[in-house]
């Protein structure tokens, strides 16, 4: 049985974490989730540099598996599926050594909320990025719109919030979101050479940098304002305008 996600330690000293759902685009399932949160426990264990966080396929994560998370769901049943990927959401931000999201392509709803968790995310310059949740009539569902805050200015992260756009790589660079671009043509040869820098240092100074970062965050509290989105989130599963839009996507996707 091929698993969903993997995780491999890398002799240089650091880990890597792979979304290995090509065929549906990286959409987070339950199972997958679960993976997730074992091989984040596990790779805690580890002396890592620094983790990283990637993708099989063409596509970073296309976000929530809607077979998991259909317009059917109650309230408190949205919020118990939504909840377990604010978890690993959060033990990214408090992992003890930096994350780099590796981003392979795309990414949109969920996907950018697990690519915002990460510390520094990296993408290719053809790529695509969107919280579009609102656009469903729901909220980020995993925690990542509080952690958007952190992560760039707040009133970018209102208006993209806001306007659910998928905004295109060079623009969020300005924007701080990701930290480097790079041409598609390069990314299989400087997805390495770009780790370089961070292969360079030691364990020891990857923690204190770490540690220095999540106290400027204040990481704990981000916990409590992250579980609230999940809860606002849940609380707008049952509206019409969300129930349309999934029956909307859903017809899309049948056509």
């Amino acid at each position: 049985m091929v698993n969903l996600v993997t995780y491999e330690k890398h002799e240089q000293g650091y880990g890597e974490i792979c979304l290995n759902r090509p065929e549906k685009n990286n959409a987070v399932s339950q199972e997958m989730t679960m993976e997730l949160m074992a091989i984040l426990e596990e790779a805690k264990e580890d002396p890592l540099k620094f983790l990283v966080v990637t993708g099989r396929g063409k596509m970073f994560s296309a976000g929530g598996d809607l077979g998991d998370l259909h317009g059917e769901l109650t309230t408190d049943e949205a919020f118990s599926r939504l909840y377990p990927m604010k978890e690993v959401l959060f033990e990214l931000v408090n992992f003890p050594v930096p994350t780099i999201g590796l981003l392979n392509g795309n990414a949109l709803g969920g996907g950018c909320e697990l690519a915002t968790a990460c510390d520094i995310r990296i993408a290719k310059n053809s790529s695509e990025f969107g919280f579009i949740q609102t656009k469903l009539g729901i909220l980020p569902g995993w925690g990542g719109g509080a952690l958007l805050y952190e992560k760039v200015n707040p009133s970018f992260a209102l208006y993209w919030l806001t306007e659910a756009s998928i905004l295109k790589a060079d623009y969020l660079m300005q924007q701080g979101w990701l930290h480097k671009i790079v041409p598609p043509g390069e990314w299989e040869d400087q997805s390495k050479i770009m780790l370089n820098p961070f292969i360079s240092k030691t364990y020891d100074q990857m923690k204190m940098l770490k540690l220095q970062y999540k106290k400027k965050i204040s990481s704990l509290g981000l916990s409590s304002l992250m579980s609230e989105e999940v809860r606002n989130c849940a609380s707008l599963w049952e509206t019409p305008e969300h129930k349309g839009a999934i029956s909307q996507f859903n017809n899309r996707r049948n056509d």
